[in-house]
């Protein structure tokens, strides 16, 4: 009798604590998603739009997103961060570079002509990131880094086939490392957030601009610009930039041990070639706009691209210097970004 009484308690016991335990199994969670890429931009609906959607898939629904794109829920580009880190937001995902040497040590990789292509190139940084500037990230919790595909030089008035054709002309970077390039080129660089390219061609207050192929068609460059350059590959990418995309740490924490498997699985290095790759995969079509409206696009060959490298190398020399008085040991971090992203090319390629 006695034995039974007990069983019943505990039976009871395990009833009552049931619905506490499915409900820790089966918790859910919606996260703010910001960014400032337009809703109709590649990076939007083939990188950030297909992420959410696996996450989601991965964690039979139970972790949902509310997106906001196009700074929809206020604030400035260059404000994403602090958004994240604060807790305004719960994901994130922006140019470190919108926040002028704040981020040093990734600047590494966007030193000119040091990309071979995007996937392999990501792949790099976040091992770079992890091994050497996880302390630029500590405050919050990194989901992933890349880069985009080859910068190529967009101009409204006139053709640049060599650096002397940059002189005088006002023309937009997106970091610090690629406007001081530009400057060492002959231009006049203006540093600016993406999304203030389009009002700025258009109202002439910059001649020109250097952007990826891929997110042309999103800020209508290819309508207002009609002279492109690019660089043969064989030659060298003239730069490319470096994203981040970040979780809220507190709430990343928060979530049960479950879901953040779903996080992590959708996380790290694979996910990073997968948003490098896949901003990359974009400038075929991103091209085909400006080819499309009878645009003038010059290749430079690998032997003109030796004058560009000439004169951008000053940015690299100044780079080292600048971690050098900051502590670190600047020829090194730049020896180890090359050989990382030498390996990862090597394996990946473009």
């Amino acid at each position: 009798m006695i034995q039974r009484r007990k069983l019943i308690q505990t039976g009871a016991a395990i009833a009552l604590g049931a619905p506490a335990l499915v409900g820790f199994a089966q918790q859910s969670v919606t996260l703010k998603f910001h960014t400032f890429m337009s809703p109709q931009s590649n990076v939007w609906i083939n990188m950030h739009k297909a992420w959410m959607d696996k996450v989601t898939a991965d964690s039979d629904g139970r972790i949902k997103f509310e997106a906001y794109p196009a700074m929809q829920l206020g604030g400035s580009p260059p404000q994403l961060y602090d958004q994240v880190k604060d807790g305004v937001v719960d994901v994130m995902w922006t140019l470190p570079g919108y926040t002028p040497g704040r981020f040093p040590l990734v600047e590494a990789f966007e030193l000119p002509f040091m990309m071979n292509n995007a996937d392999a190139t990501s792949r790099a940084l976040w091992e770079y990131v992890q091994t050497e500037a996880s302390e630029e990230f500590r405050d919050v919790h990194l989901l992933a880094m890349q880069v985009h595909g080859p910068g190529v030089i967009h101009m409204r008035d006139k053709q640049v086939k060599t650096a002397a054709d940059l002189v005088g002309s006002k023309v937009r970077g997106p970091t610090r490392q690629i406007t001081k390039m530009l400057g060492y080129l002959g231009a006049t660089p203006i540093g600016m957030p993406l999304p203030a390219i389009t009002d700025s061609l258009s109202k002439g207050v910059i001649d020109g601009c250097v952007i990826p192929w891929e997110v042309v068609p999103a800020v209508k460059v290819q309508e207002l610009t009609k002279f492109h350059t690019e660089f043969d590959p064989a030659g060298g990418a003239l730069y490319t930039s470096v994203f981040v995309m970040a979780m809220n740490k507190a709430k990343y924490a928060s979530l049960p041990p479950d879901l953040k498997a779903v996080m992590d699985k959708n996380s790290g290095i694979e996910t990073s070639a997968f948003l490098g790759r896949t901003q990359q995969g974009g400038d075929t079509a991103g091209r085909a706009t400006a080819t499309k409206l009878g645009n003038s696009i010059y290749t430079v060959t690998p032997a003109e691209a030796q004058e560009f490298k000439r004169k951008a190398r000053l940015v690299e020399v100044e780079w080292v210097q600048d971690m050098d008085k900051r502590g670190f040991k600047g020829q090194q971090l730049l020896d180890t970004a090359r050989k990382l992203i030498a390996k990862h090319g090597k394996l990946v390629k473009g």
